[in-house]
C-alpha cells in the first residue's frame, strides 16, 4: 500500500558525493518512518539511516556517521540521503524503505521497499 521510488544513484570516484532521493506515496497514514538500506554483492542487506516524517529525528549506522546525512525534502514523505566522502566500501545497491512502527527500519524489518538504486565508488 506504500510505494517508494528512489533516484540519484550513479558512479563516482572515492571522496566524491552523491545525493539519493526517495518519494513515498500511497497509504502513508499519520506518520511514517523512512530510511535507507544497502546491499553489496555477496553481503547481507545493511541498514544505513532512517528518519521520521513527522519531526525529522534521524539515526545512522556507525560506518556512515559524519559522512551521510538523511533529511526531509520539501515534501512531507520525500527524503534525501546526502553521501559525502564516499569510499569504495560504500558501493552497493541502495534501497529506500518504510514502516509505520518505530524501530522497524533500524532492526532491519521494514514493511515497504523501493526498487533500489546503484551506487558505485571507484578507488
Amino acid at each position: 500500500q506504500v510505494q517508494l521510488v528512489e533516484s540519484g544513484g550513479g558512479s563516482v570516484q572515492a571522496g566524491g558525493s552523491l545525493r539519493l532521493s526517495c518519494a513515498a506515496s500511497g497509504s502513508i497514514g499519520s506518520s511514517i518512518f523512512l530510511g535507507w538500506f544497502r546491499q553489496a554483492p555477496g553481503t547481507k542487506r545493511e541498514w544505513v539511516a532512517s528518519i521520521t516524517s513527522s519531526d525529522g529525528r534521524s539515526l545512522y549506522t556507525d560506518s556512515v556517521k559524519g559522512r551521510f546525512t538523511i533529511s526531509k525534502e520539501n515534501a512531507r514523505n520525500t527524503i534525501s540521503l546526502q553521501m559525502n566522502f564516499l569510499k569504495p566500501e560504500d558501493t552497493a545497491m541502495y534501497y529506500c524503505a518504510a514502516d509505520r512502527v518505530p524501530g522497524a527500519l533500524r532492526i532491519g524489518a521494514p514493511t515497504y521497499w523501493g526498487q533500489g538504486t546503484q551506487v558505485t565508488v571507484s578507488s
